[in-house]
């Protein structure tokens, strides 16, 4: 855990921030639920998606049910002050259901872009691209 994580304030530096982000990564990488859900707000607010910790987990346990071994890269990371700005590159393998479409064996590889506010070391709003190009490569 990075201080980011236990910040007084609830402000970190900049480099705190791409610590705190490459431990979130990480643990969204190993579709640790427990991990993941530590970093984030229990009411978070997410742009056009249903809020709270809950949601976003099932959003996850959808994605991660349909595409196993699905990974995340980091492109490029900005953070200032409370801001993270991500982009990164999800990839894996269709093997299961996904938003109504059967399996397809597919190995899709996306550009995601997300913005977050972190504060106390969760995420409290967060936006980000949705799974239109996911979609798209699985034959939707």
């Amino acid at each position: 855990m990075t201080s980011a994580r236990h910040a007084d304030n609830g402000v970190v530096e900049p480099w705190e921030l791409h610590l705190w982000h490459a431990d979130f990564l990480d643990a969204c990488n190993r579709h640790d639920f427990a991990a993941i859900r530590s970093f984030l707000a229990p009411a978070v607010r997410r742009a056009h998606l249903p809020g709270g910790a809950d949601a976003w987990i099932d959003d996850l346990d959808d994605l991660f049910r349909a595409f196993p071994d699905w990974r995340w890269r980091r492109i490029q990371l900005v953070a200032e002050g409370d801001r993270l700005a991500a982009h990164l590159r999800g990839s894996g393998t269709h093997l299961g259901a996904f938003r109504g479409i059967a399996p397809t064996r597919r190995h899709v590889n996306v550009a995601e872009f997300s913005i977050a506010r972190i504060e106390y070391g969760t995420i409290i709003d967060h936006t980000s691209t949705g799974p239109d190009e996911i979609l798209t490569q699985i034959g939707r």
